[in-house]
């Protein structure tokens, strides 16, 4: 096949792959398109059955060593940026008193959340708290 239509092939999976959602499969053998069609382009691609091996090792390679540290790449900067992560710190408003091991409300960013103590004493109505951390929807606090 001419070098031409490797790129051809290579650049239309590309393509193909930004349109789909995400999976990283079509990916590598765009890729694996484009460095045939590299390779025939260089005059080092040698006859048409050698280039559809060539293609096929690539692809299936590429797609076995380089598609899990990609995806968790990509996965671990969703993780990352997790919006309940940044609640600890801040301050939230005790709605109701809240005695040791209750569960009580707070209020933090205009919303209502369950909230319950870290600490071994009563903890009044209208009083500042700091959250410790976030188990679901469940506010751990402190107070200030």
């Amino acid at each position: 096949m001419d070098w031409w239509l490797w790129i051809l092939l290579g650049l239309t999976l590309l393509v193909l792959e930004i349109l789909t959602p995400g999976g990283f499969f079509v990916l590598f053998f765009g890729i694996a398109a484009l460095i045939v069609g590299a390779t025939v382009g260089l005059g080092a691609g040698g006859p048409g059955w050698f280039q559809g091996v060539l293609f096929s090792a690539l692809s299936i390679l590429s797609l076995l060593f380089f598609r899990g540290p990609l995806l968790a790449r990509f996965n671990s900067h969703e993780h990352k940026t997790s919006t309940v992560d940044t609640l600890v710190g801040e301050v939230a408003v005790l709605l109701e008193d809240l005695p040791p091991g209750a569960v009580g409300k707070a209020e933090l960013r205009g919303s209502a959340w369950n909230a319950q103590s870290e600490e071994e004493r009563h903890l009044g109505k209208g009083q500042r708290c700091r959250v410790q951390r976030v188990e679901g929807l469940t506010l751990w606090v402190r107070a200030m």
